[in-house]
């Protein structure tokens, strides 16, 4: 009988229909905690042993040390306006060893964690890109990380100390014109061949781009397919897809080229290759590796897609929550501080809560790539909703920020953000494509406690491997209806619950339901859709979502027990889990609405009806926003702790130096425009600007005359930094070359504030 099955299962598409590209890549890397939601059971207790890392004193020295130098040595407005990172700036880069992060020790590399790196590549991206992306890519896919995994022992002595130097500056080739999110349809093509001599060697053709750093590269790892129509290599005659390195200067290599990618402008450009010719031992991994580009792509971007782009995205992130909570004290309005008024306090309270939920999930993320887990589906999560999100927190940023956001010069903080932010949401895989396409699309089949072995099991045409695994699904379908309705109905009170803060018990209890939900309705949508799976992407996409936010709520608690349960926290806590089950809601009231057939119906019907009747989740509330707002909005203990290693610049230069000084002194000086306030009411001083009364206040004996030259001093710190830059006409103006600009004047003549 379960032969039969098996055979109309498969001739009816029932089963996820899997490519030998797509099994490589549902075969890369782990599951992770991503397998309990989708299992619809979660063990909260065990996914809390889980790490969330700190930094070694050695990685936060380097952080606190040379990367804090790096930044300080750079004129980021200048370089932004050039589009050109000074040699001594690149030199200092390779010197100190930005290069080598991922290298092993012995090769003269520093071997950092992914969490160190993540972390750098936080602090640095939000900064400027230009001098951010020589640190991103050498640290992440390509050269280096392809031959630590898989180059042979000649490949690593030669080229991984010349990598660690910076003599090799990297870049690696894999996207074309016709070959985007769906990379294993690259064009590129290698022959092998025999040369007179009788060495073996390739001859590529290729066109790129989109490559990061490729107009200064001097070493281009070049994804193409392999043919081999002698079958020299012994692999047949279509070998695959094969990592290839290329050397500048080659013969029928070209690059120099630049692409001007939007917003703060770093080195991009395009590859070309004609009849290009090296050694076949230039294939990474040796001619043994041939044909297994794609798998090392797939086993390297597993992990790899939660490091560079959401760090920085959250570095972003925090950078915006730390700028945007420092402006909306420092900026007035009708004759109080525009942070105290609802409509903005709405803003800063998100852009709080949310960053806190996105540093929770960039830590606990990488923490567990240190643990050697490498969860496709989680780092495929991580890069499309960090980058999302930030573009959202930075959108709302500039509203608060306002003039000051939209007025270009050195004082700008966070305008090269909002013009950047569409780059991390395209790069390495689009979001779009990644959330609607791959999380759910990988995630329902990879970490599903059984769908991959009954698939395995077809494929096979292993019955009784068929027969257990299905007759297992069909129990866990059984169980998980049983168990959704429990948690339904007691609205998660029947979810087991850990030893954690009082406060955060019904968290937990919610996002259980919410598994116990998504896990069932995993159920449904892959016994009834099916192989049409790949097809559906607005609802795959909403599948996203849940797992998603689900993931990342989690995140947040997570982040709250290993730092200690602290207090100030939780209205952090409160507005990020809320958001997420929130989003959660939303998600599955769009699954219900577009669910088709029979099953929709009732899902439409009756599922509907109990979602807003029993719903899993609300959005923050008014209060949870002014709360999560205060925790940004004074220049304190817990506002530095939240803005650890995000770049501050000296106190006074231009744009958040001048910002967060006037953020300090204005923060000290509130217990004493308190008093005034205070005496305003008693009748002692007459109405107006508490700040203005400072004087008389202190001759009347209501304050001291040092406080009232604190005040004083913190009034003028607050009028210069909401200044916007302004610039004389032979700045302003360009010639048509554009080599006249804003800093062709005298040095003193740079900007007026």
């Amino acid at each position: 009988m379960f032969g039969l099955l098996m055979k109309h299962m498969k001739a009816n598409k029932i089963l996820p229909q899997i490519s030998d590209t797509e099994r490589q890549a549902l075969e890369a890397g782990s599951v992770w905690i991503d397998g309990e939601f989708f299992g619809g059971n979660p063990d909260f207790k065990k996914m809390l042993t889980e790490s969330y890392a700190k930094l070694s004193p050695e990685e936060q020295s380097f952080i606190d040390g040379p990367c804090e130098e790096l930044c300080r040595m750079c004129d980021r407005y200048e370089i932004t306006r050039t589009r050109k990172v000074p040699e001594d700036v690149l030199e200092f880069v390779k010197k100190q060893g930005f290069m080598s992060f991922l290298i092993p020790r012995e090769y003269g590399g520093k071997q950092f964690s992914k969490l160190a790196i993540s972390t750098i590549m936080a602090k640095l991206m939000p900064f400027n890109a230009a001098v951010g992306t020589f640190v991103v890519i050498p640290n992440t896919l390509g050269a280096a990380e392809l031959l630590i995994q898989y180059g042979t022992k000649a490949q690593k002595d030669h080229y991984l100390p010349r990598l660690a130097r910076g003599e090799y500056v990297p870049c690696f080739g894999l996207t074309e014109a016709t070959a985007g999110s769906d990379a294993a349809s690259i064009k590129a093509e290698g022959e092998v061949f025999r040369d007179a001599d009788g060495e073996l060697k390739i001859k590529l053709n290729f066109r790129k781009r989109y490559i990061t750093l490729a107009p200064v590269a001097n070493l281009a790892t070049i994804a193409c397919k392999l043919d081999d129509p002698q079958n020299l290599l012994g692999k047949g005659v279509d070998v695959g897809i094969t990592c290839v390195l290329i050397h500048k200067g080659t013969p029928g290599f070209t690059n120099g080229d630049h692409h001007m990618p939007i917003g703060d402008a770093f080195d991009n450009g395009p590859l070309y290759g004609k009849d290009v010719i090296v050694p076949a031992a230039n294939i990474i991994g040796g001619i043994e590796c041939a044909g297994q580009g794609w798998k090392m792509l797939m086993e390297q971007l597993a992990g790899g897609r939660a490091v560079s782009l959401p760090a920085g995205a959250v570095g972003g992130a925090k950078l915006i929550a730390a700028t945007t909570g420092a402006y909306s004290m420092v900026r007035q309005q009708f004759g109080i501080a525009i942070g105290r008024m609802e409509g903005v306090e709405d803003k800063v309270g998100k852009i709080a809560g949310l960053t806190y939920l996105l540093e929770a999930s960039r830590v606990f993320a990488c923490s567990a790539l240190d643990q050697h887990h490498e969860p496709p589906v989680t780092s495929a999560v991580l890069k499309a909703y960090s980058t999302e999100i930030a573009r959202q927190l930075v959108v709302d940023g500039m509203d608060v920020m306002a003039g000051a956001g939209v007025m270009q010069g050195p004082n700008n903080i966070i305008g090269q953000a909002y013009m950047s932010s569409p780059v991390g949401v395209t790069v390495e895989g689009a979001n779009i494509m990644t959330r609607t396409l791959i999380i759910f699309g990988q995630g329902a089949t990879r970490c599903h406690p059984y769908a991959l072995k009954v698939v395995n099991g077809a494929e096979q045409n292993d019955v009784a491997m068929f027969r257990s695994n299905l007759l297992g699904w069909f129990g866990h379908l059984f169980m998980g209806f049983c168990r959704n309705l429990v948690r339904g109905l007691t609205r998660g009170l029947s979810v087991s619950v850990p030893d954690v803060h009082p406060e955060t018990k019904t968290y937990y209890r919610r996002l259980g339901w919410a598994a116990s939900r998504y896990g069932l309705l995993t159920d449904l949508a892959m016994f009834t859709i099916g192989g049409q799976l790949k097809a559906r992407g607005k609802l795959t996409g909403r599948y996203a979502d849940a797992l998603a936010w689900q993931l990342l709520g989690f995140s947040a608690l997570r982040r709250f027990e290993a730092e200690g349960r602290k207090p100030e926290d939780l209205a952090l806590v409160h507005y990020a889990l809320s958001h997420s089950l929130a989003q959660i809601q939303e998600a599955f009231a769009g699954i219900y609405a577009n669910f088709d057939g029979a099953l929709g119906n009732l899902l439409r019907l009756v599922g509907t009806i109990g979602l807003r009747i029993n719903p899993i989740g609300v959005a923050p509330s008014d209060a949870m926003s002014h709360d999560a707002a205060l925790t940004i909005q004074s220049y304190n203990a817990q506002f530095l702790r939240l803005a650890k290693d995000i770049f501050i610049p000296p106190e006074g230069t231009p744009g958040a130096g001048r910002l967060l000084r006037a953020f300090r002194l204005v923060s000290e000086a509130q217990p004493i425009l308190a008093r005034i306030v205070t005496a305003q009411k008693d009748k002692c001083l007459p109405r107006g600007s508490a700040e203005e009364l400072a004087a008389e206040a202190a001759y009347k004996g209501v304050i001291t005359r040092e406080e009232a030259n604190q005040v004083a001093a913190a009034l003028a710190a607050r009028l210069d930094a909401i200044e916007v830059d302004v610039f004389k006409p032979e700045q302003y103006y360009l010639d048509s070359t554009g080599n006249k600009g804003i800093y062709s004047a005298a040095p003193e003549q740079k900007f007026a504030a």
